[in-house]
């Protein structure tokens, strides 16, 4: 599904625990890290995608998880030129455009799984400061991750960071 506008719309997925360290996935067979997330499929909520993607990438059901918060908006992000394609209807799908999603993780750690799915988006994760995705992530999410890291970490009482011009004093 794709909008009017060419955004894939599409749901960020945060997993804390209680220290406030984050789930940071990484992707099957390469070294590229990012938090999960996946589309939103025709008459899905925003809510019932992440539910339902939370369990296809990390094994979680929705008793695994508490719900602390969202974006209050969306957030949009373009895809560089290599990675723009033809979607349903032959529109083209230039970006995504997301509703992030703040959970805590209640169940036990264990749980995350990566074997629920014949084709596994993840074959690694691991705990990380809240902040660390920042210098991880691929350059074109960056200042998608920045926004929903900023807008949920008051939720979690993580201070705010920056802008890139800002972080670099």
């Amino acid at each position: 599904m794709i909008d009017p506008d060419g955004y894939r719309p599409n749901v960020g997925i945060i997993v804390a625990n209680p220290a406030g360290e984050v789930l940071w996935a990484k992707r099957v067979r390469q070294q590229a890290w990012q938090f999960p997330q996946g589309g939103i499929q025709h008459g899905e909520t925003p809510e019932q995608a992440m539910i339902r993607e939370l369990n296809e990438e990390l094994g979680l059901s929705a008793s695994d998880v508490q719900l602390v918060g969202c974006t209050s908006g969306w957030l949009s992000y373009r895809l560089p030129r290599q990675f723009v394609r033809r979607g349903n209807r032959g529109r083209t799908c230039i970006g995504q455009r997301q509703k992030w999603f703040l959970l805590r993780l209640v169940g036990p750690e264990s749980s995350v799984r990566f074997d629920l799915t014949d084709q596994p988006e993840f074959d690694g994760w691991r705990w990380v400061n809240w902040w660390l995705p920042l210098d991880e992530v691929v350059a074109f999410k960056r200042e998608v991750y920045r926004s929903a890291l900023n807008e949920l970490a008051p939720l979690l009482d993580i201070s705010p960071r920056g802008s890139a011009s800002a972080d670099a004093v």
